[in-house]
């Protein structure tokens, strides 16, 4: 093989492999944009604009920088999920009547709590 099909091959390689990666970034990026724009379509109560927001904070927290190491990108990925559910269901308790679920968010934040610290425990013992 000459050195321009060599290139022309790996370049074609490197379009392959990167255009899933870039759509899937191009469409996360897109139902972002669109949740955001049906939240504002729909109600527009108190209650419904703190999930809104707190859903919008833990998607923005969530979309971390991979590091290649699945550990490490787990553990900083859920801890932004974790605390999206910490937001929420503290939106349960500041609006919501029902004494079940109420109670379930108290439960959600004390187990997401707990596993938040364990998480960040992690992360310092392995120089995260």
């Amino acid at each position: 093989m000459t050195l321009k099909l060599i290139r022309n091959a790996a370049l074609i390689c490197l379009v392959a492999f990167a255009s899933p990666a870039l759509a899937q970034e191009h469409s996360g990026h897109e139902a972002m944009k669109q949740d955001s724009m049906k939240a504002q379509k729909g109600d527009q109560s108190p209650s419904s604009k703190a999930f809104v927001e707190a859903n919008t904070k833990m998607h923005k927290d969530m979309a971390i920088e991979f590091t290649g190491n699945a550990d490490k990108d787990f553990v900083l990925g859920m801890i932004a999920h974790h605390q999206g559910a910490i937001d929420m269901a503290k939106v349960e308790l500041e609006y919501g009547k029902d004494a079940e679920i109420r109670k379930l968010a108290e439960t959600i934040i004390a187990a997401q709590e707990g596993e938040i610290k364990d998480m960040k425990a992690w992360l310092e013992k392995n120089g995260g």
